[in-house]
């Protein structure tokens, strides 16, 4: 039998001969020039003369015309396709955007009813805020005015239960005396309205066990009352975000922005920019969009500065990519006075806002934060250039279901040019959170002061003792002029302690350690991260 023969061949191979035999669609094969190529079914191979093979030519044109027709028409069906999938996800997000915000404004209107309401009162040439307590704070200072009042009568019975207690001596009541004689006193007419000793201790259980009813009142009260203040907290967070939003540059909202990004709702103000929870059309996803606006009014000098500045946050920022550090994405122009930064949105709250609902945080918890914030300053140290974020503060500081992330890096520093001991110059004194900066950005003098990422060090450990005791350690209830002109944070050589809450001893040295008044004698961020707090496993 020969080789070759069909029937020497596998099944596999002969059903797939028959089926190119048998297809309508592959041609027979040719070699560029017309010819047939060897080992094709035919047995003889010719070549083509040229006008055959112009004629060929020609045909292959003409099927490749068609077949960039056909792919034109379905690259336009797809593109039509996708402007539609995009345009259909652009009203659904819209509508939803519209239905949140309705719901949003509807619970805030019940609210003002039921939490209170902030009204403008003058006083002589000045305006100042008055806040006005909602229904459910004036029903609960009234129970609680009543709850007073029974425990006021209550007193009074015990002490009028005192007066007719039953007297133990007898011989004594009656009104005998030591000297043998009798005399007539009210003291034993008295006794007729004195009680049983049983009876006495039944009236008084019952003053007692109403006394204890009280209490627990009381404290139930008490708890409804932190329930309500946190409220009015978020009450008072939305108030001033829907009054920003109502003053807002896109405040018809929601908004397209550069046809990419739907602007969904305000999430805050700034002295100079407002941010935007976005849609993301491209990425299908939702960021925050950060939109920063020159004030037209500005001298031109002026207008560069502050673009000069958001440039600088801009080239520090885009570059960074942690877990515990917001993301940045994009950033445009939109127009000659306004451009957007588009970042990463974290729904949650900051840990400003936090401290302010629990007060303070165990310190597990704390400790935990803190250990995240530290996480991510070694990261910024550990890029080339390293980066003083410089701003570090709790409202920079993000939370989402125990997660951190650092945000704002506005006043950031790249240390370029440093010294021997990693300095740099610090060029905008002045600026930033002053209860969080260290001594030596106050330091007034001939040259510019000498900073290092000793500066977060610090402000960890103002942020660390801000968690575990409620307030800060330096100039809590001061204002940033207050702090500034009684010169505050250059003063601070030592930190002390409250005696409540407790808070382990460990937890107090390395607070000593990154407020350390000597910058020299301070760890660096790297040397912080190796601390045995740090460390430590819980």
């Amino acid at each position: 039998m020969p080789q070759g023969s069909a029937l020497t061949k596998s099944p596999p191979q002969r059903a797939s001969a028959k089926r190119r035999q048998n297809s309508p669609i592959m041609p027979a094969k040719r070699s560029i020039s017309g010819q047939r190529k060897p080992g094709s079914n035919d047995s003889a191979s010719a070549t083509l003369d040229p006008a055959s093979m112009q004629t060929r030519f020609e045909e292959m044109e003409a099927e490749l015309q068609q077949y960039r027709k056909v792919l034109a028409a379905k690259d336009d069906e797809l593109r039509d396709h996708l402007s539609f999938c995009q345009q259909t996800i652009c009203h659904l997000v819209s509508e939803k955007s519209r239905q949140e915000n309705r719901a949003a404004r509807d619970n805030y209107l019940r609210n003002v009813q039921r939490l209170g309401w902030a009204s403008a009162v003058r006083s002589g040439m000045h305006v100042h805020d008055v806040w006005n307590e909602g229904a459910a704070f004036r029903d609960i200072r009234q129970k609680q005015k009543a709850l007073d009042l029974r425990k006021k009568q209550l007193e009074e019975e015990k002490r009028d239960l005192a007066k007719v207690r039953p007297v133990k001596n007898k011989k004594r009541s009656e009104g005998a005396a030591d000297d043998g004689f009798s005399r007539p006193s009210g003291t034993a007419r008295s006794l007729k309205s004195r009680l049983s000793e049983q009876d006495y201790a039944v009236k008084l259980e019952i003053i007692q066990l109403n006394l204890i009813t009280i209490k627990t009142e009381e404290e139930g009260i008490k708890a409804q009352l932190n329930m309500l203040l946190r409220e009015r907290n978020l009450h008072l967070r939305e108030m001033k975000r829907i009054t920003d939003e109502d003053n807002a540059k896109y405040r018809d909202l929601p908004n397209r922005l550069s046809e990419r990004y739907l602007l969904c709702s305000l999430l805050g103000k700034g002295g100079f920019s407002e941010v935007y929870k976005a849609y993301d059309l491209r990425e299908h996803r939702y960021v925050a969009c950060k939109v920063h606006q020159l004030n037209s009014s500005w001298s031109d000098a002026k207008k560069q500065n502050y673009i000069k500045h958001a440039t600088r946050e801009y080239e520090i920022h885009r570059s960074l990519k942690h877990e515990s550090v917001v993301e940045m994405h994009d950033v445009f122009e939109i127009d000659a006075n306004s451009f957007c930064t588009v970042l990463e949105y974290c729904p949650g709250q900051d840990l400003d806002f936090l401290l302010k609902q629990e007060h303070r945080l165990p310190e597990r918890d704390a400790r935990n934060k803190i250990v995240q914030i530290v996480n991510a300053l070694k990261y910024l140290n550990s890029v080339e250039p390293p980066v003083i974020h410089y701003d570090l503060k709790p409202a920079n500081v993000l939370l989402r279901h125990g997660m951190v992330k650092i945000t704002d890096f506005g006043l950031s520093k790249q240390v370029r040019d440093s010294d021997s001991d990693g300095n740099v110059d610090l060029t905008s004194q002045g600026a930033g959170t002053y209860w969080y900066l260290p001594p030596e950005c106050f330091v007034i003098g001939s040259a510019l002061p000498k900073i290092s990422s000793k500066v977060d060090v610090w402000s960890v450990g103002v942020i660390f003792y801000q968690s575990l005791y409620g307030e800060k350690p330096f100039g809590h209830n001061l204002s940033q002029q207050s702090l500034l002109q009684n010169n505050v944070i250059l003063n601070a050589r030592e930190v002390r302690f409250p005696e409540k809450p407790k808070v382990s001893e460990e937890a107090k040295n390395f607070i000593r350690r990154c407020l350390t008044y000597d910058m020299r004698a301070r760890p660096d961020v790297l040397t912080l991260s190796e601390d045995p707090y740090m460390r430590k496993r819980t």
